[in-house]
């Protein structure tokens, strides 16, 4: 063998371009932004576990809700607190598809009806249990009277987890809530959710 010709770079098939190297990439980023992972930090205090998410996009928030059905388990009554489009319903979507409950086309704000209920499941030692998932909107309830008709105790079961939009009006619902989940809207579609669990 010439040693001049040792370290060539070899030819034919085998070859690699610069080229297909960059298609490569490209595609693993993109196979990347199909499956978005939002960023979360944990703390903890002495009253209550505080799980935060960053998250870009709805794709991200629905990954995030994901994440944070893992961490509620039954019974849970958390209020969802963010502005008007903060993206609390994007949020139930992921929550509802990790419990099994419902795919994200299928889950809607419940701002009319008022509470939309769902059956999933969940893993507890490799067992399946059944739970209900109930979806709240109390942005157009005005008094305290009217949550009798609700039937909000009858909703909150050792199988169910309540998900309470607009919770924080009421002092009631505040004091029967275990968690809150804040969602804070920052310019470029970014949002910080935060998860706080009492107990």
């Amino acid at each position: 063998m010439d040693a001049g010709n040792a370290d060539a770079r070899p030819s034919g098939g085998d070859e690699v371009t610069d080229q297909q190297q960059a298609s490569q990439t490209q595609a693993s980023q993109t196979s990347d932004r199909k499956e978005p992972r939002p960023k979360e930090t944990r703390a903890q205090d002495a009253q209550a576990a505080v799980h935060s998410f960053e998250t870009h996009g709805s794709a991200e928030t629905i990954a995030a809700g994901r994440e944070i059905a893992k961490l509620l388990v039954p019974p849970r009554l958390i209020i969802l607190r963010g502005e008007l489009g903060a993206g609390k319903t994007t949020l139930v979507k992921g929550i509802a598809e990790a419990l099994d409950a419902a795919d994200p086309e299928e889950v809607t704000s419940p701002t009319f009806t008022l509470i939309h209920e769902y059956e999933g499941t969940r893993q507890v030692n490799g067992v399946s249990q059944p739970l209900f998932l109930y979806h709240l909107d109390l942005y157009r309830i005005d008094a305290e009277r009217q949550l009798d008709a609700l039937g909000l105790d009858e909703l909150i079961a050792p199988d169910s987890i309540v998900l309470v939009e607009w919770g924080e009006k009421f002092p009631s619902v505040v004091k029967r809530s275990n968690g809150e989940i804040v969602i804070e809207s920052s310019p470029g579609d970014c949002r910080k959710i935060t998860l706080s669990l009492k107990g």
